[in-house]
This record gives C-alpha cells, structure tokens and sequence, in this order.
C-alpha cells in the first residue's frame, strides 16, 4: 500500500511500524487469547503494558523521579479546567497568552481559579512573536505560571522554556506540550507540571499524558472530580477509573519505536530532535526564498511541529489544497480561525515528506507565477 503523507495537526499520523505492530496483535496480544481492547486494566496483563509504557516514557524523556507520570483522559483541553481544580489553591494563576490554545486555556482558568492574570500577550502581533520574559509582569504569590510551549494554530513554539526563579518567581511552571511533546528534550528543573494529549505525536485521541512533580499532589480544591485530582490518580498508579488501555498500549509502542531512533550519533529523542530541526528548516528555508508563499512568524519563535503559511494569491487556495490531495499530501487546510495552510511535521512526519511537500509547492508556483 501506498501511504499517503498525513499533514493533519491531530488526530495526527502514527508511525507506520507501531501501526503494523498494533496490526499484528489486534486479535490475540503475546498469546494471552484477548486484544488489548478486551482486557482487564487490573490484569496483569494489561498492568505489564502500563508499567513498560510509564518506564519507556521516563527514561526517554529523562523524567526525574520526583515527577509522577499519569496516564488520564479528556484531552488538553479538559487539562485547562483539571489544572486550576488541582493546582490554583484559591489563589491567582498567571498566564502567558502566546496564541489561541492558551487564550482558550486562561478562559477556562477564570472559572475556577480565585484570579486570572495575564502576565504577558503576543496578541498584539497577531501571536506571530513571543512576549519577552523580561517583560513578563508576574502577579506575586501566584500558584502557578501556564504557558502553552507549541501553539498548534499559530505556529509559535518555546525554544527555551522560561526561567521562573529568574525572573523572581517561585510559581511551579505548568506547560502544555501536546503538540511538541516527545519531539525535544524537556528541562524539567524549570517545569511543575507538563500536560499534553496524545493525538499529536505520541498515539490515538483519548489518552492524556500529565507529568507532575511531587510538592505539587494534594492539594485539589474540593469541587475537584476523584478521577481528576492528581494524587488521587498518582496514589493509584493511574488505575482510579477505567483508563484509555488501547491509547496507552498504543503509546507504548510508539515509545519502543521512539527509543530505536538513530540520526547521527543521537539516539532517541535527541535523534528525534535533530531530525525535527532538519524537516522544519527545510520547509521555513523554501518558504522564506519564495515569492509566492509567506510564513508571519518571527524566526526565533517558529514552530518546528506546526507551520502555518499563505499563498500570498489567496484566491488560489482551493486549487492548491486540490492539487496536493492529488499528490496525496493530506490535512494541509489551515485552523478555520486563522485560514491559509498548515503542515505539521510530527514524529511520524520523515524528510522525504517534507521533500513531497516542497517539491509540489514549487511545481504548483512555478504553474500559477
């Protein structure tokens, strides 16, 4: 079969080898008779999927060991209200507004924390920049900083997450990294608690992946669901409720095919990384020498996962989305709320697709100049 490139923002590609993997044992999982899908998440079966994947996932990410690794559901988006229930202590939140997932995320915020408080916004550049932390205006006593590290929309990306300590400020930073999660290293001498679902590079819609550090458990406001307080989840090795079994197991295997990655002398995720570099310049590279096509974003805040670009001819939008459908390159329509394209370049994304994408763009410019 010949697979189509998926540029779809999430539910994104998956690896190929996880897929025929997870092919190969849909019926009868390691000679257990069950699929994955059918099993106990008490079995000890099902409970040797789930500690292989948290190990997987911790030793790849470098996950010190005063982080708990939870494995939830509800998506990042449900994690706006789920964060604030656990971690606002009735006290004022800060938020760095970089683009629209964390504008939806301080919304959510404001019905449950005592306060909501924007200590900076890109919004006054279209979020096409990121504000400087030296501008940052930090609320005092705050219980927690969000930032979303990778705006999926807008295509800013974090390069360096922000020193809190540094900037006078002993609020836990709170991270939401679904759309570059696994994709970079994570410093988490800077982070509190990291959040982000797994649609985007680490496995199917319906699993969530929380990493929180120790001091931060126990202390859920009351209103706060059993199945979303965090030492709740913690104190029962992510088994409290039923949780996403084939979304974990999935994820696990994507950790196994993480782990086998080599580019250069990098193994892993610094593989990962490197090569995520590569795919990224290559396209921002033949944008920025092109006439025809235009990304907005600064150059030191672009998003390696997700780039957004216009034709600067926008009444050629529909023939070119057809065009590169007939080239199978897929999910290339920009987010509704911003237009234009967009191709994010995933883990599962590798170079000769960027290489398909780049090569029809300049066939379709040249066609139309």
């Amino acid at each position: 079969m010949n697979r189509p490139y998926n540029f779809s923002a999430g539910p994104a590609a998956i690896p190929e080898e996880v897929l025929k993997t997870a092919a190969s044992e849909m019926l009868d999982w390691h000679g257990s008779g069950m699929s994955v899908m059918e099993m106990s998440h008490r079995g000890k079966e099902f409970i040797s999927i789930c500690e292989k994947a948290e190990s997987d996932f911790r030793e790849l990410m470098a996950v010190p060991k005063e982080f708990h690794i939870l494995f939830m559901q509800g998506g990042g988006l449900a994690e706006n209200a789920i964060v604030p229930l656990n971690l606002s202590r009735g006290a004022t939140v800060d938020f760095v507004v970089s683009g629209s997932w964390s504008k939806k995320s301080r919304k959510e915020a404001g019905k449950y924390a005592a306060e909501v408080h924007t200590a900076a916004s890109g919004e006054d550049s279209q979020f096409t920049t990121l504000p400087d932390p030296a501008s940052w205006q930090l609320s005092r006593g705050a219980s927690y900083l969000h930032i979303c590290s990778n705006e999926t929309i807008d295509g800013v990306e974090f390069q360096q997450l922000p020193d809190l300590k540094a900037l006078g400020s002993d609020a836990p930073l709170v991270i939401d990294f679904s759309s570059h999660v696994a994709s970079r290293s994570v410093d988490w001498s800077k982070v509190g608690l990291a959040f982000g679902g797994a649609q985007k590079n680490l496995g199917p819609a319906g699993l969530t992946l929380v990493v929180v550090r120790d001091d931060l458990l126990g202390h859920a406001l009351p209103a706060c669901p059993s199945a979303f307080d965090y030492k709740v989840v913690a104190d029962n090795a992510s088994m409290f409720n039923t949780p996403p079994t084939w979304g974990i197991y999935v994820a696990g295997l994507t950790f196994e095919w993480l782990k086998n990655q080599r580019e250069g002398d990098a193994v892993g995720i610094a593989a990962m990384e490197r090569r995520n570099v590569a795919k990224a310049q290559s396209l921002y590279d033949f944008i920025d020498a092109s006439g025809f096509y235009v990304n907005k974003v600064a150059a030191n805040c672009r998003s390696r996962m997700n780039i957004p670009f216009f034709l600067k001819d926008e009444s050629r939008n529909d023939d070119f989305l057809a065009g590169a459908k007939a080239h199978q390159l897929l999910q290339l329509k920009g987010h509704k709320s911003v237009g234009g394209m967009r191709a994010s370049l995933y883990n599962a994304m590798p170079m000769a697709g960027v290489d398909a994408l780049i090569a029809y763009m300049r066939e379709f410019e040249k066609k139309h100049s």
